[in-house]
């Protein structure tokens, strides 16, 4: 495998890729373990590797432990001040650390941030949003990406550090803002024109109206298919971050099982991969 490797290897040296690391891949003690591996892995190659990750389940349970309400409406989480605290404190604390923490250990040199830090990551709230049902809400602290400035991203990258992010914006008035991880990590690859995209899920990848798996998908398709229903509930949202990012300037955009060990090496590096990439038409 590593002499048939070697050829794409030497292609991606010196290039970028934004990881969105979330789901099953953050919990089993495994595939944590074999995710840090493969982080370092390709920072020794060469590999420029920009972490952006999740923390959905921890800030639930982080919030049922500290009293704070939680509410979602259409599947958004509803941030007011008192979720904001528990939400930055988990993604920004405890979550961002052990990720650190892990790849260090592993012979790596991470450096956590968010996107306060520097104001890399500057968002706005967003707009009362309206139900299926028709009711106007107001999902409080939750922002959209406005701009990312990503020279503090550079900086580390060039310093050998790989850097890992916790998907919080800060608006013009310096105030937190929970961010969608997907979408941020799409924004900050746009803002580093990045090679690839790898959105790590809990789904093999994109299946067609057959019900086979795509191993590839050009834009256009992928559009298609939304728009015919073919590609819906959850992974809507995952492959329009990734028509976004590809819109924006990133290469290919990879949609990968983090449930299978060694997921990124496998898609990357193998002819057939195993995910699903989305490339432009």
């Amino acid at each position: 495998m590593l002499l048939e490797a070697m050829p794409f290897i030497r292609r991606f040296q010196g290039r970028t890729f934004v990881i969105k690391y979330g789901g099953h891949a953050m919990v089993a003690p495994e595939l944590k373990e074999s995710f840090a591996k493969d982080v370092c892995l390709l920072k020794y190659i060469g590999i420029n590797v920009v972490v952006v990750h999740g923390g959905g389940p921890q800030i639930s349970t982080m919030l049922k432990q500290s009293g704070v309400q939680s509410r979602f409406v259409d599947g958004l989480r509803v941030t007011d001040d008192a979720a904001m605290e528990v939400v930055e404190m988990v993604l920004a604390g405890s979550i961002n650390q052990d990720i650190v923490s892990l790849i260090c250990r592993h012979g790596g040199r991470a450096v956590g941030l968010s996107g306060k830090d520097d104001g890399f990551v500057l968002a706005d709230r967003v707009a009362p949003y309206t139900t299926r049902d028709g009711e106007t809400v107001d999902l409080g602290r939750v922002g959209e990406v406005r701009h990312v400035t990503p020279d503090v991203v550079v900086e580390l990258t060039r310093a050998g550090f790989i850097p890992v992010i916790a998907p919080i914006g800060v608006d013009e008035h310096g105030a937190s803002l929970n961010l969608n991880a997907d979408t941020a990590a799409g924004k900050v690859a746009e803002a580093l024109r990045a090679e690839k995209l790898i959105l790590l899920t809990d789904v093999q990848g994109v299946r067609g109206a057959d019900g086979a798996f795509a191993s590839s998908l050009n834009s256009a398709t992928a559009r298609q298919w939304i728009a015919d229903r073919v590609i819906d509930g959850g992974m809507i949202p995952k492959v329009e971050c990734a028509l976004d990012a590809i819109a924006g300037g990133v290469r290919k955009v990879h949609i990968l099982d983090g449930r299978c060990a060694h997921a990124v090496l496998l898609e990357i590096f193998t002819n057939d991969g195993v995910g699903t990439e989305i490339v432009r038409a």
